[in-house]
This record gives structure tokens, sequence and C-alpha cells, in this order.
């Protein structure tokens, strides 16, 4: 063999090695000849064979090398084409062998072992796939690298979030449970990096979300003392997910959450015992000092969530009363914190207003007198407690307590200020030294002078005393504090002309000052708050509602401050918007109650010069000019429980001034306000949800709906429109509602299906009879769109009622929209249901006249549809009816149509008359016109 220098000679002793099973020999032959091998041709049957010899050998990576080069010479060598895809098999290669032997049997169609080859391949790829993609496989290979000391730290976290993405999957959270996830989930925790420890609070929340047996396991295994402590540090997000997993929690074993979950729904689970536990880990946490701002202001919104009743129908409010007696003096506490103190509980700007809303829902729970005696007398006893002639820090404490009652459940804090001895003391904390002592006591009179009496009494005795600390003090916090006293004691005749408090040009003097603090972007957020917050009472003056829409800089600084993370300020600015675009509740008073109170000298309310009409629209332009609508998206976006019931309704009611001119509306659209105006008309006080409703229909009344609420929010419209429908509504919202659900349902199937689930269908017939003319024609419309719709044509078909009648009869109606609309209806609805041709001329002896003048209608249009009638008659498979309307005069005016000249603008009319003739003369109802030979 050493002699052999020629490579053909050495490839044939190869083969003979080969088939005598000496894969080596042959191996060694074919690897000299390669070398020796300059012809192409040979190297590459030289190559191939050697690649059957790796295989034997199962050297699989050798053997697909081989026969990649020879593959290389001769792109459809099927021979080396197999095998590298033996090889690549073998290698785990799937996708690639499976590319190759397709390449063979596309070569040899014929080859079975090619054919049986491709399809096993193909299978196996399928399997791969679903084992590789399967929940199991993807749980087990996250909590791998998560496992792996030596996976680095991007890796990790990346493994991480994705076990948040797959626990929100039930099948998913399921097999991380068992797979004793919540060990290795507790370790993640430990870390106490940022990421790690968010990503498994949030697999928990997936995990527990609508699972009542795994919930209780997981609560037991990771114990609540363990996840109010996760609660408590001071990282916004962590305290942020930890609500979330604690809300996630509640309502699994409340059943907030109603998925039905088969077996486990059969097992009997007592979780009242888990719920107790929490609500007093939460009620702990309110008044530790362990505790961060974040985590607390976390517990409180979960309380204010879970506790009062979400119905007041249902009976059971013990959570209300448990929490009263075990939490109300915690709360109580955190309302009277001085952050100026040293020694005081960790909180963030929110902390007390977050706890006074919570006081104020606690209030609003209860259901009898002695219930609401037991509330008055524990914050009777708590803030008598607190006073301490000896000190000062314990009375400011029972003030600051008492002003946090005020801000919740005001007849509650109203009724203990009127309690002897506490009003001086706020009178005398005035007159103190010590700023804090200022500071706290005016806040404590403002929040105490929103009643007319309180407001009159600290007038005589607190006025003097508040202008003499705004002009001496040099702490600006406690001179804005006094300015905002001065302002709502101004403001107290509210938007009454006749009942200023002030002298003239006073309140316009208070708010230039409020004015000039809110552009000093020197000072901090909390302090330019109160800022607004006087403005907020001095807007209902016209003059300074005028003035303040006039100053742009002022103007625009309210809308950054009401985007910004302090979310105690939305009220405030929400109450500047309602006065400024006077959208707040008007009492109409009738003129002969006006001249009976002046007979009998009683006072009359009067209304400013600037309230007027023309006034109030160059405030609109102003405020959207200036940005108002991106406040209020955000303001709207506030997932916050600051975000009250009543700072919603205000927002609505702004929406509403704002989109009052069809001309403004676009630039509504254009900054995200139809968007949000969608939660405010879904959640909210019933005025609310109304008035936000009613600013959706204005604007999808005119403005292209797929714009104005994009992609899936465009059906969420749907509902708030409906409600609109509704009797007791009046009848520009009436007429509003149907003229948008009129654009909506002429875009597609989709939408006009979830008007007709929304049971919008009996209304809108119901407004077909009403006596306003708009309202009938709206409504009339809105049915032409909605007569595509089988559900609609069959209520058409039904015996017993005059719906069809009615809509023949409106196409003889003088108003030409209201014409349009019902031709157009019945054209739609004779062409989808042949039996309504013969029913329509049943229902009326009239329908003869009023089809000929829709045809004879000098309007394309109206005269387009009556055509498309006669048509559907003849097209409806009832001769006799077909024959009647050929012998009428019909047959005339066809002809005198279809005769016409071509005219673009009447083109469509034409071709329908001539349609109509060629369709009469394909009954055999009159023949075509002939000339003689």
């Amino acid at each position: 063999m050493e002699e052999m220098a020629d490579p053909i000679q050495l490839k044939d002793e190869g083969n003979k090695h080969f088939q005598a099973g000496e894969v080596d020999k042959a191996i060694e032959c074919y690897t000299k000849a390669i070398k020796l091998c300059k012809d192409k041709k040979v190297l590459a049957v030289i190559y191939r064979n050697r690649s059957a010899c790796f295989l034997k050998k199962e050297s699989y990576t050798n053997a697909a090398s081989d026969a990649s080069k020879a593959i290389d010479v001769d792109a459809t060598d099927v021979k080396a084409l197999f095998r590298r895809c033996q090889a690549l098999e073998k290698l785990g290669k799937l996708d690639m062998a499976f590319k190759d032997v397709q390449r063979c049997s596309t070569i040899e169609p014929k080859n079975k072992t090619f054919l049986e080859t491709l399809r096993r391949l193909g299978a196996e790829i399928q399997a791969k796939l679903k084992t590789t993609f399967s929940t199991d496989s993807r749980v087990q290979n996250m909590f791998d690298i998560l496992l792996d000391e030596e996976m680095d730290n991007d890796k990790k976290e990346k493994a991480a979030n994705n076990l948040v993405v797959l626990a929100r999957e039930d099948a998913g959270a399921e097999r991380i449970f068992q797979n004793n996830g919540v060990p290795l989930l507790l370790d993640m925790l430990e870390t106490g990096k940022v990421e790690m420890v968010l990503a498994a609070i949030r697999t928990f929340a997936g995990m527990c979300t609508g699972h009542k047996a795994r919930t209780m396991a997981i609560i037991h295994l990771v114990g609540i003392d363990k996840l109010c402590s996760i609660m408590a540090v001071d990282n916004e997000d962590i305290a942020l997910a930890t609500s979330d997993l604690f809300q996630c929690i509640n309502d699994s074993l409340t059943g907030g959450d109603r998925r039905i979950y088969g077996k486990e729904e059969a097992l009997v689970l007592d979780a009242s015992k888990d719920l107790k536990s929490i609500l007093m880990a939460l009620l702990e946490m309110v008044a530790s000092k362990k505790v961060s701002g974040h985590g607390r202001d976390q517990a409180l919104n979960l309380l204010s969530r879970n506790v009062p009743r979400k119905d007041k129908k249902d009976p059971d409010h013990s959570k209300s009363l448990f929490t009263i007696d075990h939490g109300l003096k915690k709360i109580l506490k955190v309302c009277g914190q001085i952050p100026d103190l040293p020694d005081q509980l960790p909180m963030t700007e929110n902390t007390q207003l977050i706890a006074s809303v919570l006081l104020d829902k606690l209030w609003d729970d209860l259901r009898c007198d002695p219930e609401r005696d037991h509330y008055r007398e524990v914050c009777d006893e708590y803030i008598k407690g607190k006073f301490d002639p000896n000190d000062m820090d314990r009375n400011i404490h029972a003030i600051n307590a008492l002003s946090g009652l005020l801000q919740g459940p005001f007849e509650v804090g109203n009724q203990l200020v009127g309690r002897q001895g506490i009003m001086e003391m706020m009178v005398a904390l005035c007159g103190s030294e010590r700023e804090v002592d200022q500071m706290v006591a005016v806040e404590a009179l403002i929040h105490s002078s929103t009643k007319m009496s309180r407001a009159s009494f600290i007038i005589t005795n607190g006025v003097s005393l508040l202008k003499d600390i705004y002009k001496k003090t040099k702490n600006e916090k406690i001179k804005i504090r006094a300015l905002v006293g001065l302002c709502k004691l101004g403001s107290a005749g509210g938007d009454d002309y006749s009942m200023r408090q002030f002298a003239e040009g006073s309140t316009e003097k208070l708010a230039k000052q409020c004015r000039k603090w809110l552009c000093n972007s020197a000072m901090d957020t909390k302090t330019r708050k109160w800022a607004i917050e006087g403005l907020a009472y001095l807007t209902q003056d016209a003059d300074v509602k005028d003035d303040f829409v006039e100053d742009e800089p002022a103007m625009k600084a309210m809308f950054e401050l009401a985007k910004s993370k302090d979310k105690t300020i939305l009220y405030a600015v929400a109450c500047t918007l309602v006065n400024c675009t006077n959208s707040y509740e008007k009492k109409e008073i009738m003129p002969e109650l006006v001249q009976l109170a002046k007979f009998s000298k009683q006072h009359v309310p009067e209304q400013h010069p600037k309230d007027k009409k023309d006034f109030i629209q160059k405030r609109v332009k102003r405020m959207l000019k200036g940005g108002v609508i991106s406040a209020l998206t955000v303001m709207v976006k506030a997932d916050n429980l600051l975000l009250t019931d009543q700072t919603k309704e205000m927002l609505a009611r702004v929406f509403l001034a704002l989109a009052d001119d069809a001309k403004d509306r676009g630039t509504i659209c254009a900054h995200g306000g139809g968007k949000a105006l969608i939660p405010l008309a879904l959640e909210g006080t019933a005025i609310g949800k109304i008035r936000a409703a009613h600013a959706l229909a204005k604007i999808a009344a005119v403005s292209n709906p797929e714009i104005a609420f994009p992609g899936e929010r465009i059906y969420e419209v749907v509902r708030p429109l409906v409600s609109l429908l509704h009797p007791e509504r009046d009848g520009v919202q009436n007429y509003e509602a149907l003229l948008s659900l009129t654009n909506l349902a002429g875009l597609n199937d989709k939408l006009r299906v979830k008007i007709l689930k929304e049971k919008a269908l009996p209304e809108i017939e119901q407004y077909m009879f009403e006596d306003h003319d708009h309202i009938r024609q709206a409504a009339t419309e809105c049915m032409c769109n909605l007569v595509t719709c089988k559900e609609v044509q069959d209520r058409y078909l039904e015996d017993g009622n005059d719906r069809l009648k009615l809509l023949v009869l409106m196409c003889a109606e003088d108003d030409e929209k209201l014409q349009r609309a019902a031709a157009g209806a019945l054209a739609m609805l004779t062409a989808a249901q042949k039996k309504l041709c013969t029913k329509m001329t049943l229902v009326t002896l009239q329908w003869m006249e009023i089809l000929q003048r829709l045809i004879l209608h000098d309007q394309p249009q109206i005269q387009h549809r009556g055509l498309v009638i006669v048509y559907n008659i003849l097209n409806s498979d009832d001769n006799e009816l077909a024959k009647k309307l050929i012998e009428s005069e019909i047959l005339e005016i066809l002809t005198v149509i279809g005769k016409a000249m071509n005219n673009p603008k009447r083109q469509i009319v034409i071709d329908v008359a001539r349609t109509c003739l060629v369709k009469a003369m394909d009954l055999g109802l009159i023949k075509p016109f002939t000339t003689p030979s």
C-alpha cells in the first residue's frame, strides 16, 4: 500500500477494506487518497466514502464534515446528502438533517428510504418543539439557570422575569408550585437584589391569582409576617408589588376572583383565619416605626380597598367594625404625625391623605347610629387623650389628627372642632412662637372652615390672626398656609357675587400671590401644592378665574404639578379646573321665585358678569391651548386611592365642559382625552359616569372613532354610550348618544354586535317613536346602520308590532334626513329578507304611493334608496307583487329615469333604474323594445 501513489488505486483499495468490514484500514486509504487527489470530482467521491466509514465508527462530526465537502463539489449528490442527514440526526441537529433529506426526496421523489426518513424526522421535530416549549420544560429551564451558582447575574434576572410570565398562566403556576418552586422563590427574596425580589414577589402573585388552595399553601409556606416585612422595605416598587400580591391573595381567598378550577373547587377550604391574620398584620404595619413610608401607604391602600363593603346591600360589614376596634387609633396616629418633629413615623407625601381617605371609607361603611357614636367616641377619646398643657408636641399631634378627620369624615371632625376649647387651642397655637405650632394650627383652621357657620366664626376670630402671621412670618411654608386660610375664608360665599366676605379686590390680591408661589419652581412641591389649594377656593370668584387662565405660566405650572408623583394635589387641581370651566352643579332658579324672594327681602344669589357663556368659552380655549388635556390624562391614570370617586366626577365634568365646542374635540382626541374618558365613564359616582359618558358621546359623534379610541378601546366606549339611552337622561344626552352609536355602528360587524349585546336595540327603537324630530332622526339613522345584523332583521320579521310600518311611514316624512335614513334601512332590510318585501305591502295601504314618492325625489341619495327597494321587490320571488308593481305608474317612472342621458351626478340612480327594467324583462313582465325590420 505504501508503494501506491495513485489516488484512484487508493480509493479502490479503501472500498475493498470497507466491504470487508475493515473500517479503520478503509479510512487510512481514503485519507491518503485525499492528500494525493487533484481531481475535484474524484475527491468528492473519496470524501463521501470516508463519510460512510465515519458513520460506521459513530464519529458523526467527521462524517458530517466529509459529506459537506462532497456536497460543496456536487450539490445534487444524494448519497452525500443522505449521509450528512444521518450524521446530523445523530448529533441532534434535526432541523438541518430534515433539510438534507428533503433535498434527497426532491431529487429522487420515489425513494422509499428518503420518504420514510422525511416523515420520521418531521414527527421528531414536532415532538421536540412540543417538549422544548412545554410548560414543564420552560419551568425547569428557569430553575436550572437560577440554581446554577456560576451563571451570570443578567441571565439569572432574565430567568427570574421569565418565571413571572410563566406564573401568569395557570399551567405554569401549577408547575412552579409542584416543582418545589416556593423554596427557590424564598431564596430569591433572600438575595436582597431588587430585580430578584420583584420577580419572586410577582411570581408568587401569579401563583396566587384565582387559586384558593394554592394561595393558602403559599401563605403557610412563606408566612404573612415575611410578606409584611418585604412590603415594609423602603423601596416603592417592592412595596407596590407586595401590595399587589396581598390583593391577589385577598381576591382568591374571598372569592373576588371567580375563575373555576375543577377539582380544587370541591375542597372545603376555610380562609377566614388567614384573612383575619392578614388584616391584623396590616393594622400592625400602619403605626409601626419599622415600616417605610411606601410600605405604610400600601398597607393603608390595602385596608381601603378590602375592608369597607364594595356593595352597600351586603349586610356583612364586620371587617369595618373590627378595624375600628383594633386600628382606628393607629390610623389617627398616622394622621397626627408632624414630619418636622423628631421621632416620627416614616411617611411619604401622600401617607396622611391616604389615612384620611381610609377614615372616611370606614365611617361611610357604618350602618346605624350606635356604630357611628362608637366611632366618634374612639376619635374623641384619642384626641382628648393627647391634649397636655405641659407638652406642646402632644397638643399639635392632637390638632393634626383632627385635621386628618376634617379631610376624611368631615362631620366627625366638625363635631370635635365644636368641643369647648379646641377652636381656642387652634387660635392659641397660631400665636405660638414655634413655627411648627403655627403651621399645624393654620392647616387645622383651613380644614375646619368648610362650613359657612364655622367660617363665620373664624372670620370673626381668626382673620386678623392669619393676616398677622402672613405679614410677620419669614417662613414661606407658614406664609403660604396662612394665605390659603385667608383664601378659603374669602371664598366662603361661593360663586354668589353678592356674598363676598372681603373687600373689593382683596381676593384678586390673594390669588396673585398664590400664582406667584405656584410659578416659583425653587419651592418644594408640597408648599406649591398649597398655592393650588388657595386657588381652588379663590377661583369661585370669576375675576380670579379670568386672571388665572390669562396667566399662562401659572396655569402651565399647575398642569405640571398635576403630573407629579404627589397625588395629594389631585383634588385641588380638579376643584380649580371645575371652577374655571364653570362645570359645577348649578341650581336653576325660577324667575318667579327670585321676584318672590326680593319682595320678601330674602337673599337672592347673583351671577358674576364674567360667569356668562362667552367668558366661559374664552377660558376653555385658553386652558386647551395651555395643555389641560395632557394634565387630565395623567391625573386619570393615577393608580392611587387618592383619585377618589368625587375627584373622578370633577374630572368628568371638566372634560364635558372642554368638549362643548365641536371644534375643540379633535384637540381632545389628539392629546389622549378620548382614551382617558373611558375609565371615568365606567367607574365613580353615578353623576360622574354620566358626565364622562356624555363627553364620550360628544367626541364619538363628530370624530373618527378609530382614531379617538384606538385598538380594542373602541369596544369599551359602547357601554357608556348605551347608558345615556335612558328616559331619565335629558334630550341632549339621548341625541348625542344616538349620533355616536350611529357612527360606531357604521364601522364594522363586531361593533354592531357589541351594541346589540349591551341591549341598546329596544332603547333605539323607542326613540324612533320620539316626538322630538332630531332624536327621532338620530335613532332612525342608528337603526339604518344596525339592520345588517340578523338579530335586528328577525325583529322586523316578527308579527304583532309596528316596527316595519313605522319605517315605511317615515319614508313619507318631509324631513329629508329622516326620510333618507328610513329609506336606507328599508332598502337593506328588503335586500336581506325577501319576506319583508311582501310584509311591507301589508303594513299600510299607502306603500305604493310612498314608494313612488321616493323614486321621484329630487335628492339622488333618497331616490337611489327608493329604486333599490323597487329592485328588491322585483327580486323577492313574489311574482304577483312584482306584477302589481310593474302594472302601476312605477314602470313609467323607471322608464323615464332609465332612458335619461348618462350623468355623473345621477349615474347611480340611472344605473339602478336600468337594472330594475332588465329584472322586469327577465321576469317576463315587460318585453324589450324592438324596431320593425
